[in-house]
C-alpha cells in the first residue's frame, strides 16, 4: 500500500530493526470499524504492507467500540502498547496491552490504569531517571476544560502507582479556542520530548476557529526539565492547518519527522502525514 491510501487517525510509528511499523486508530466510519488496531510494516515510509491485526476484538472482550491511539513502546524487551478503551457503562480510559513482536498479536497485560471515575485517552509512555510514567488527557467532555496529567507506573507496568498529577490545562494555551457555547476546551494526544535538560510535551486542541478546520498540535516546555514540571505553554500552535494526534520520531537516517492525521474532518479522509517540525 501507498502512505495516501492508509485512512488512520492518530498515527504512531516505531522504528526496530531497520523497519517501520505504522500504528494508528481506525478511521472511516468509525463506529462500525473500530473494534481493532492494524500495524503497517515498510521499510522506506512510502510503501508499506496491507494491515495487519494487531488486536481485534473477540468474545468476551470488555469493549465493542471506541478503540484509539495505539502507541507502540520497546521496554525491557517487550513490545507495550498504550490503547484507549470505552467499555459499555464505565469511563474511557488507557490500558496497556503487550506482545514479543512489534506488529503484534497483542494481549491485555494491565488493568485500567487512568482513574475509573475520569473519562480519559491518548495514554503515552515515558521513562524519567529510570521511573516509567503515563501521560493522558482528562477530557473536556467531563471537565470542560480538559487537561494533560502524569502518573507513575508500576516497574512491570501493570498498574498506576499512587495518584495522577496535573501537568497542564487546556484553556490556559494562548492559541486555544472554546469549540462549543458551553466550555469546552479540548486536550488530546500528548507526547513527551526529551532534549538534554529539555523537556517539551506535544499535544493537540483546537484553535479559535473551533471545529471548522482549526485541529492544531502545540507545545509546552517544563520549567525544571523535570515531569512534574511547572509547564509554559508556548504562544503560537507548531502547526495549524486542520491536522493533529502526532508524535515525533527518528528516521533510519537520523532525521526527525513529525507524524500526524490530516485533515480532521471529514472521517474517511484522514491520512498520516510526514513533516519536518520546527521545535
Amino acid at each position: 500500500m501507498r502512505l495516501d491510501e492508509i485512512n488512520v487517525r492518530d498515527p504512531f510509528i516505531l522504528l526496530h530493526e531497520g523497519k517501520y511499523y505504522l500504528f494508528g486508530s481506525r478511521a472511516g466510519d468509525r463506529e462500525n470499524c473500530q473494534m481493532g488496531f492494524d500495524c503497517y510494516i515498510s521499510d522506506n515510509l512510502e510503501d508499506f504492507s496491507e494491515p495487519i491485526p494487531a488486536f481485534t476484538y473477540y468474545e468476551g472482550f470488555f469493549c465493542k467500540k471506541e478503540y484509539w491511539a495505539p502507541e507502540v513502546h520497546y521496554y525491557n524487551g517487550r513490545f507495550y502498547m498504550f490503547a484507549t478503551f470505552h467499555p459499555e457503562n464505565e469511563k474511557r480510559g488507557t490500558f496497556i496491552l503487550v506482545s514479543d513482536k512489534p506488529e503484534g498479536p497483542y494481549s491485555m497485560h494491565s488493568a485500567r490504569i487512568t482513574p475509573a471515575d475520569r473519562e480519559c485517552l491518548d495514554g503515552t509512555f515515558y521513562v524519567e531517571d529510570g521511573v516509567p510514567y503515563m501521560v493522558f488527557c482528562h477530557e473536556w467532555v467531563q471537565i470542560g476544560n480538559g487537561t494533560v496529567c502524569g502518573v507513575e507506573l508500576s516497574a512491570d507496568l501493570k498498574k498506576a502507582v499512587g495518584e495522577p498529577f496535573l501537568m497542564f490545562d487546556a484553556k490556559s494555551g494562548p492559541w486555544v479556542g472554546n469549540i462549543f457555547d458551553k466550555e469546552a476546551y479540548v486536550t488530546d494526544g500528548p507526547f513527551m520530548i526529551k532534549r538534554e535538560d529539555e523537556l517539551m510535551c506535544l499535544w493537540s486542541s483546537f484553535g479559535k476557529c473551533g471545529f471548522d478546520g482549526g485541529y492544531a498540535v502545540g507545545k509546552v516546555i517544563s520549567e525544571s526539565g523535570k515531569i512534574i514540571g511547572p509547564w509554559k505553554h508556548c504562544d503560537k500552535p507548531l502547526y495549524d492547518k486542520d491536522g493533529g494526534h502526532g508524535m515525533l520520531f527518528k528516521t533510519k537516517e537520523g532525521e526527525e519527522l513529525f507524524t500526524f492525521h490530516a485533515p480532521n474532518r471529514p472521517a474517511g479522509a484522514e491520512r498520516p502525514k510526514f513533516i519536518k517540525l520546527d521545535l
